[in-house]
Parts: structure tokens; sequence; C-alpha cells
């Protein structure tokens, strides 16, 4: 699968749900209290981020999209705060304020990068507080592009039904991240995100990947759904569809951090994909990528556009390179699914010169993407004679890893790459030198489904064995 940064910037999203701010208190814990086996914390810093649907709006922000939040806060000085910092970050912020409710507040006390406790200062809010909630939404989604629904079970979202009405009556796509196992709330929208524990507290557990898949798509039929995503924490994310295979992701992190708000991180790439018109599998994998990113940060954090974009160009580096035939077969039918042309070449390479350089270039321009598949020592050693190759199998190819215009290197064993053929079926066979398609191996198999042959000239004076022949004669 290939990702590529989505036109975020043309992206409206509302996000509507339980807004809250976060609070972190940073200092050194280095005694035990006197008055009760506890840490004294030293408070050194503190600082407050918007959590909740306020992070949601955040990352949406961030990604470049139009962000508009719907929620409701109490009538104090935690609201003004979030109210500020989001429109700072460039989110239109619609607050429906309580006179006796507070601004659900989350207070982190953390010493040496570890949270030592939480504090929340929170009253549920009621039907009464929330009743005008649909039609302030109908207010909003004039030209939105897709809608979030970001349920913490705090009380904003008593009436899901609506706001699911409203958007699917305008054909926006309704992207819920769910919370407790009151699911039938969520029937109609377009794709909910559960983690594996919310998930499997509504189906019941699943003894394995069969069992998750059929409950799942048992689930999206019952309520109506699209998709559904599940959320694996260290196993990756299903996203699960009817008449579809699972597509299962890994995880992609080196180094969990903190997971706060990884949710949602994950909910706002899906969601400003799929208001751009991007596919739910694409989406899914911005995601996933998107995840791995914000578990290596601190507390609820936003992953900016910038951000994104430089890891989708460090994921389609780690695409290239070295590959075994398993890893090759992979890497093919993921790019093919992509509408890309695959290009295979092969040969020993054994001293890369001039001629094989322009060679490789002029091949690469055949299609998307260039396979070199290169005959390992032993098969060079019995093509060429005694004393080849002057360099082993790992050398050729690192070397033609490197070069701009090869995607992918795979070696073969035998004399001829006809099973490399035969498994990734290329579209176009390139053979250089003195060669006639007739001659070239495996032209007729390539020809038989439809794939095309062509023959490339090296550059004049260009050739291994003749540079071998002279370095011998100057030995001499």
């Amino acid at each position: 699968m290939k990702l590529e940064m989505p036109p975020f910037q043309e992206a409206r999203l509302l996000v509507v749900g339980d807004v809250m701010l976060d609070r972190y208190w940073h200092g050194s814990a280095n005694r035990v209290s006197p008055e009760a086996p506890v840490p004294i914390v030293r408070v050194g810093s503190q600082e407050a981020r918007p959590g909740g649907a306020g992070n949601v709006a955040l990352n949406v922000a961030a990604l470049g999209c139009a962000a508009r939040l719907l929620g409701v806060v109490g009538n104090d000085a935690a609201a003004d705060e979030l109210d500020t910092r989001l429109q700072a970050a460039g989110v239109y912020c619609d607050f429906m304020r309580t006179a006796d409710k507070p601004t659900i507040t989350k207070l982190r006390v953390i010493s040496q990068q570890q949270h030592l406790i939480r504090a929340d200062f929170e009253e549920p809010f009621e039907a009464r507080d929330v009743a005008a909630l649909p039609d302030r939404a109908a207010a909003l989604i004039g030209d939105i592009k897709a809608v979030i629904l970001s349920d913490y079970a705090k009380g904003a979202l008593q009436d899901t039904g609506a706001l699911i009405t409203l958007a699917r009556s305008r054909d926006l796509p309704v992207i819920v991240d769910p919370k407790g196992t009151a699911f039938e709330k969520y029937r109609g929208s377009t794709l909910i995100t559960p983690n594996l524990n919310e998930f499997e507290a509504v189906v019941g557990p699943c003894a394995n990947e069969q069992e998750l898949v059929s409950k799942g798509l048992a689930l999206v039929s019952e309520l109506e759904l699209q998709a559904m995503l599940i959320t694996r924490g260290e196993s990756g994310m299903t996203l699960i569809r009817p008449g579809l295979p699972e597509l299962h992701l890994p995880a992609r992190a080196q180094e969990v951090f903190d997971v706060t708000g990884a949710g949602d991180t994950v909910i706002a790439v899906l969601a400003s994909a799929l208001a751009v018109g991007e596919s739910l599998a694409d989406a899914t994998a911005l995601a996933n990528l998107a995840a791995s990113l914000v578990v290596g940060k601190l507390g609820t954090a936003a992953i900016s556009g910038p951000e994104l974009r430089r890891a989708i160009v460090g994921e389609v580096d780690s695409s290239r390179g070295v590959m075994t035939s398993e890893q090759l077969a992979i890497v093919v039918e993921d790019a093919r699914s992509q509408g890309e042309v695959i290009v295979f070449t092969n040969g020993c390479f054994d001293i890369i010169h001039a001629g094989h350089v322009g060679y490789l270039t002029a091949a690469r321009k055949l299609g998307d993407r260039l396979v070199v598949a290169l005959n390992d020592d032993d098969s060079v050693r019995r093509l060429k004679g005694p004393g080849r190759p002057i360099n082993p199998l790992e050398r050729r190819m690192a070397v033609l890893a490197g070069l701009e215009a090869v995607d992918w290197v795979v070696s073969f064993e035998e004399n001829t790459p006809e099973a490399l053929l035969e498994s990734i079926k290329p579209e176009v066979l390139v053979k250089g030198g003195d060669y006639t398609v007739d001659q070239v191996v495996g032209a007729s198999y390539v020809q038989s489904y439809g794939g095309e042959v062509r023959t490339l000239d090296y550059l004049d004076d260009c050739s291994t064995s003749e540079i071998v022949e002279k370095m011998r004669q100057n030995e001499d």
C-alpha cells in the first residue's frame, strides 16, 4: 500500500462530543511525605491542553483541515482557557455553557516522565444541558465534509441518533469514537472505532482472529454500519468491511511513551482522510501511521500535517531496497493495487558501470516500479566461470538498492529468474545488451498474460566482462 499525503486543506470537519481540559503539573519527586506514604512533588511547571473532543478537533486542525467544535462546558475559567487555546490553533468553537456544572478537567501530576496521580473535576451533563445540541449542529453543518462524534460518556452525546440522521441526510460520513457498551445508539453511522476491550465488552471475548472478524461483521450488520475499525494496541488495528477481507495493520510504534489521546489522533486522521475522498483502506493506513507518532509523545498531543508528511516520506523510502522473494510479492501486490506498472529486469550486475546506470534509468521510465533480480554467487559462477563474481551478492545488491532508478532488489539461486517472473507477473520485462525479444528468458511467459517484453542497449564500450579483462591485463 503506497501512502500519499491527502489534500487536507480541502477538508472541513465538524467535531461533536465531550470537551475537556487536560492539565499537567511537572516536578521532581525526591522524597516521601512524612504525613502519608506518598511522594512529595515539587511542581516546577504547569501546562494545559484541550482534551477529549477538543483534542480531536486540535488534531484535525493540526493536519491543515478546517475544524469546528461543538460541545458542552461550564461557565468558568477552564472553558475560557479551552476556547482561547483552540481558537488560537485554528479551531472554531461553539460551546454550550452551563451555569451549574464545571468544565470537565483532568489534572495529571508527573515526575520524571511518570504519571503519579490523576484528579478529575467533573459532573456528568444532563439531558437539559444538551437538549439544543442537535439544532446547534444543524447550524454548523452547511459546508462540512465529515462529522466526528467523540464520545467519552460525559453526557454531551445523549442524542447521537439525531446527529447521525442529520449528517447522513446530507450524505456525510459519520465517524464515531464509541464509549461504553450501548453501541445501539451509533446505528447508521459510517464507521465506529472501538478499542479491543470496548469491542469485546459488547460482543464477548474473541479467542482468535477468525472469531474477532466474524463477530465484527455481525456487529457491523446489526448496527447498519459501513465498517468498523478495531484498535488493538501493540497488535495494531483491524478494519472490518462487509463483502471484503479484513485489513489488518500492525502497530508501527518503535517506542510507546504515552497512549493518552492516541484514539483521538486515529479518528481525526481517519475522518479527515475520508473527508477528502480517500478510501477506507488508505485512511486507515494513514491513521495507523499517525498513531505510531502520537504514542511517542507525552500526554494529549496533536500530529501536525508536516509531521505526518515526513512520516509518509519515510514510509515510502522504507518500502524500497533489498527484499526477499516473499516480501517482494507483498509489495508488488500493494503497488499493483494502486494501479502501478511493474518493470522487471535481471542479471549478474557484478561491477556496476555507467552502462548499467543508463540502462536501469531507461528501464524505470517504462513503468512505475523497477524490480532488479540478481543471480546469486553460485549462479554467477555457473554462468561466468571461476573467479566470478568479483563482488559478492550482498555488495551487488547494496549498490543497486542505492540507485535512484531501482525500487526493489531481489536475488535468485537458479540460472534464470523464471520462478520470480511467475510469482510477481510484471507488466514489463526488460533485458539489456545484444538480446532480441525471442532470446529473453521468460519472454513467452510474460507475453502469455499480455505483458510487454522490451530490449534496451547498454552504453557503448561498457561491459563488465571487458572491464574484468582489462583489469586482468593490467595485473599482467
